[in-house]
């Protein structure tokens, strides 16, 4: 199986604009960008460069969540219309994080929400041909706000929308640092897998016995960490990937497999950045091609 490998743009690369960002993607053998706005500019510094299109970030996704009726109705005409021109473009996977206005909203009653709000948004994506990859960071500490992070959680929402245009971003790094098996995740959703993202997870045996499962009471050591965990570049944590590529190959993923960059030791410069991103395709490539 060979899939399209890409990336989430970090900022230093980001920093010099989407142009010389797609320069450099190609250059490293990259065929994807993962972009947050598909624009008539982007598409064509994107095909000036040979690179392809993954995701496309979604706007307005708290409000969608948001308690106040009128703040959801204007973010769903907002999200209805980026996915329209999003499509006219080329685009057909719009990222998002379903992260509450209200951080300290239970989940039960964000779902309450979104059972009333997404049908609608999946409808306008299953006539633009958009599909949706909800992604799996469960937000920030303390509160942890985001539904679709647990299997409890991604259960309970393909059952409120069963149609295929709404699924998840895999990213196994979330489902280590939750403790929260990747793959039999991957046996049981698979084919609600619309985007993947190549990043990785390492458990720190001497912060968790320091903290536990709970963030750091004062302070993490690395950035990309609450303490016992820390996020890495694909090979440098707990993710098999030979066996995620199994995995996908059976269920007939032939998406993007997206590095995205959140690991300090390749951070903070344009070079380590760039290093980084490399090495994480190289073993990605290695495992899915």
């Amino acid at each position: 199986m060979s899939l399209p490998i890409g990336m989430r743009i970090p900022p230093k690369i980001g920093g010099q604009g989407i142009g010389k960002a797609a320069e450099r993607a190609a250059r490293i053998g990259l065929d994807v960008l993962d972009v947050p706005r598909l624009t008539p500019e982007v598409k064509a510094a994107c095909e000036s460069a040979g690179i392809g299109i993954g995701s496309v970030d979604a706007a307005n996704v708290p409000q969608l969540l948001s308690r106040d009726e009128t703040r959801r109705a204007n973010a769903l005409e907002a999200v209805k219309r980026q996915m329209t021109e999003m499509a006219d473009l080329g685009g057909s996977v719009l990222f998002m994080c379903l992260v509450p206005e209200d951080h300290t909203m239970p989940r039960s009653e964000t779902f309450g929400i979104f059972k009333e709000t997404f049908p609608e948004v999946v409808r306008h994506a299953e006539q633009t041909g958009v599909y949706i990859a909800i992604e799996g960071w469960p937000g920030p500490a303390p509160h942890y706000p985001t539904i679709g992070c647990t299997p409890e959680m991604w259960r309970a929402m393909f059952a409120a929308v069963p149609s295929r245009h709404f699924g998840f971003n895999y990213d196994p790094s979330h489902l280590v640092r939750l403790g929260i098996d990747y793959l039999r995740a991957l046996d049981e959703f698979g084919e609600r897998v619309n985007h993947c993202h190549g990043k990785d997870a390492e458990i720190l045996p001497e912060a968790l016995y320091e903290s536990g499962v709970l963030p750091a009471a004062f302070g993490a050591k690395y950035d990309f960490s609450e303490g016992p965990w820390r996020y890495t570049i694909p090979g440098q944590g707990l993710v098999e990937w030979h066996r995620v590529a199994v995995r996908l190959e059976r269920i007939g993923y032939r998406g993007a497999v997206s590095i995205e960059l959140e690991d300090h030791r390749f951070w903070g410069s344009l070079e380590k950045e760039e290093e980084g991103i490399r090495k994480a395709a190289d073993h990605l490539r290695a495992a899915f091609h």
